[in-house]
């Protein structure tokens, strides 16, 4: 079975066209899968098995027939519960939604199914997608498949993990700060973070259906898969401008320059300077760095001189709260479920690092967003990101850490985070390194390089040029030939 289940997206379509497997066959081996391990790790809330198999007998028959859907024809995929799904529950994870059955597909999911994936159910998540744990108010939180004691991440924990464990071979997710990245790091998959504005998010929730659109920056949709081929095929079928977010920049698919390795000259970092990361990250990343060089690569150690990390997350933080502040209604039990996190988030962890992100100014913007202050932060934010540009010129791609720490044991929300015996406050241990090129919008990939001495995976961010997309995957495939690539977790491997 792994032998068709752990293969890339693009392949199995391949397969399925040229009749070298049917549609079906895969659909029954990743339910199979699904059965085998859904139980432990809590990776599927929702499935549509009944509906899937309809849609999988019926993509057999239209090849038999010469129809062919799409690039995706007859993959089975799973979704993030945060995407609208036309008659299949999305909840979210948040009460309210639990029995919600949208009646229009998101912009994302219906480009899927127009290329002709097969949606067989929904990933579980964190409550609204609003945490670096994947835990929520329904369902069963997600455990991680190289040692269930661990968290997967968040907010897209369910996603890494289908994706990590074969339950489906490519997913759609979301990162407004990490959610994307951090579980991708977490789980040992690959990831991409499109340009902010980039992708369609019309159908998306956390704007609970009936409330106004918010969040206009920084979230992105973006993919996991096993493969830097599958996030391009990926990429290519989700452009595009939507007329249901008119927003959307209309700004054509790149042509990479599909240099070689040899030919690229490569920045890296082993960390901010304010914000510590674990050794064994760091060793990870030199002998990723090495190798690099090895291969004739120009490598250099380097951050831009502008950067300001503790101003950037103390923006990213106000754009968030006064972003969030209407998406949802406020309710009593959301605020007895706030005020504990922030508490513990501005009381756990080293002090000095607490003062960063100074959680303490958000409270009012939460319960009282300003427009006035959300339009100075945006400003702010338009001069970072002509500043971020600008120390990108020079540079292929910038690589850095995901995060300061490998998968950590499931923790309460805010609880701070042991790195190297150095307690790092809970959202700058999982964030501190996502965050500020979510608040910039630059187009981040990640590519698992090791793991650590447990055996937990460790991936690295590779950040690229804003609408240089497809530049950026071309790259992250070559860097992918001096790695690994995609190793299996134990948990679920089965000769």
């Amino acid at each position: 079975m792994n032998n068709l289940i752990f293969q890339p997206a693009y392949k199995i379509a391949e397969m399925i066209r040229t009749h070298e497997v049917s549609a079906v066959e895969v659909l029954d081996a990743h339910l199979a899968q699904i059965s085998k391990h859904n139980s432990k790790l809590n990776a599927i809330c929702t499935l549509d098995e009944e509906q899937a198999r309809t849609k999988a007998k019926q993509a057999d028959e239209a090849l038999a027939k010469g129809k062919y859907w799409g690039k995706l024809h007859g993959v089975p995929m799973t979704v993030k519960d945060v995407y609208e799904t036309a008659g299949l529950r999305t909840t979210a994870g948040y009460k309210r939604l639990k029995d919600y059955i949208p009646a229009q597909d998101a912009t994302v999911v219906q480009r899927l199914r127009a290329a002709g994936a097969i949606i067989i159910g929904k990933s579980n998540l964190a409550k609204l997608a609003s945490d670096f744990q994947s835990t929520n108010d329904l369902f069963e939180r997600v455990n991680n498949p190289w040692n269930l004691d661990y968290t997967a991440g968040g907010s897209s924990g369910g996603s890494a993990v289908a994706v990590a464990t074969g339950m489906a071979p490519l997913e759609i997710g979301d990162d407004i700060g990490g959610s994307m990245r951090q579980p991708a790091h977490f789980c040992g998959v690959y990831s991409l973070k499109p340009t902010d504005r980039r992708i369609s998010t019309a159908g998306h929730i956390p704007e609970v259906p009936g409330q106004p659109k918010c969040i206009r920056h920084i979230l992105t949709p973006g993919c996991f898969a096993r493969s830097i081929e599958d996030l391009q095929l990926w990429f290519s079928i989700s452009l595009g401008t939507d007329s249901r977010q008119p927003n959307l920049a209309p700004v054509p698919l790149d042509t990479p320059s599909n240099k070689s390795l040899q030919n690229l000259k490569i920045a890296w970092t082993n960390g901010w300077k304010e914000i510590p990361i674990a050794s064994s990250i760091q060793s990870a990343i030199k002998s990723f760095v090495s190798n690099l060089a090895q291969t004739g690569t120009y490598v250099e150690n380097w951050s831009p001189e502008k950067f300001d990390l503790g101003q950037t997350l103390q923006l990213y933080n106000l754009l968030v709260a006064q972003s969030m502040g209407h998406a949802k209604p406020w309710e009593v039990d959301d605020l007895w479920q706030v005020l504990p996190f922030m508490f513990r988030e501005a009381t756990q962890g080293d002090k000095t690092l607490r003062n960063l992100s100074n959680l303490s100014q958000l409270l009012p913007s939460l319960l009282n967003p300003n427009p006035k202050k959300y339009f100075e932060v945006l400003t702010e934010r338009d001069r970072i990101i002509a500043q971020m540009d600008e120390a990108l010129e020079n540079w292929d791609v910038w690589l850095c850490p995901v995060a300061t720490c490998t998968a950590f044991t499931h923790s309460a929300k805010g609880a701070a985070i042991d790195v190297d015996g150095r307690k790092i406050p809970y959202l700058l241990a999982s964030g501190a390194y996502t965050m500020p090129f979510a608040f910039t919008g630059h187009p981040v990939v990640v590519i698992p390089i090791g793991q650590d001495d447990t055996g937990l995976p460790i991936g690295i961010q590779v950040v690229g040029k804003r609408w240089r997309e497809m530049e950026l995957l071309s790259i992250a495939r070559q860097l992918v030939s001096v790695t690994k690539g995609f190793q299996i977790p134990p948990l679920v491997y089965t000769p």
